[in-house]
């Protein structure tokens, strides 16, 4: 592993305390047998992997979901990251111009980079960039290469929020960001607009959706549930966990609350949660 790899793996771990990041050569998953019956779905994230060039070919999802499928047998499910801004000197999801994100120009990028993964064997492509159009795009180049079983997550409902600090903290974004993500992801104050951004990935082919943050978007979930008839997907940003787990370090809240605050997503109608804490909640919570 390289020193800079290195750096970054620690950063990550000062960040989001005992998360435990997938990087590179150091693939490692748990050997617990109860980890393993528990946690079936695994989810990358790229980062700035010590290249300058554009192309998407040498993505690390490639080497991870290889060696991961091998590694289980085929028995866990990979879904894979698609978005920019760990790639980009700005920190943004997609292509500047004129200081503002091309959402056409990104699309064309994000389909390689959906195909590029598809054929290192992720099971579920989740565009996670929030540009007009692109679950429509992304389907037709799927079926159009044959990757006719590759199931996409959307990012439906992904919302500018102050929540994701300590993941872009993690991976590098935060520092070269220099302006907001508001031109291209959900205003907050909004809660109408999430009814109409699942209803487009739905009818471009999204097989399921997400909502993120999830913890202080409970409502839109509901919402989106009560509307809808598919998988729905909260999403448990870094920055709530990081709350969470400051308070429970800190004596203010006791780990249950860990557990209360899954219920949360369920009550409000998610079929499934994407966490930090999923380590913690089958060896704590899911014992029996």
């Amino acid at each position: 592993m390289s020193s800079k790899e290195s750096n970054l793996k620690e950063k990550f771990k000062q960040a989001l305390e005992s998360t435990a990041r997938v990087i590179s050569d150091d693939l490692k998953i748990k050997e617990n047998p109860k980890q393993n019956k528990s946690s079936k779905k695994f989810d990358f994230f790229e980062i700035d992997n010590l290249t300058t060039k554009s192309d998407f070919i040498k993505f690390r999802a490639e080497t991870d979901s290889n060696a991961l499928k091998k590694k289980f047998s085929n028995e866990i499910g990979i879904i894979c990251d698609v978005a920019l801004d760990p790639y980009t000197s700005h920190g943004h999801d997609g292509i500047l111009k004129n200081n503002i994100v091309n959402n056409d120009e990104t699309i064309q990028v994000l389909i390689k980079q959906s195909l590029i993964q598809a054929e290192a064997g992720c099971d579920i492509i989740a565009p996670s960039d929030m540009m007009d159009g692109r679950i429509g795009e992304i389907r037709k180049s799927l079926e159009k290469n044959n990757f006719k079983d590759t199931l996409i997550l959307s990012y439906a409902a992904k919302y500018a929020s102050n929540f994701y600090g300590p993941f872009r903290d993690a991976v590098g974004s935060a520092a070269k960001l220099k302006s907001d993500k508001k031109n291209y992801q959900m205003d907050f104050h909004n809660a109408n607009e999430s009814i109409r951004e699942v209803d487009l990935d739905i009818n471009e082919g999204a097989d399921m959706v997400m909502i993120k943050p999830g913890l202080a978007y409970l409502d839109i979930i509901s919402k989106i549930k009560e509307n809808y008839n598919i998988p729905l997907i909260a999403y448990n940003v870094s920055g709530e966990y990081s709350m969470m787990k400051h308070a429970i370090n800190n004596k203010i809240l006791p780990e249950d609350a860990i557990y209360e605050m899954m219920i949360s997503f369920k009550r409000a109608g998610a079929n499934a949660i994407v966490t930090y804490f999923a380590i913690d909640i089958c060896e704590k919570f899911l014992k029996n």
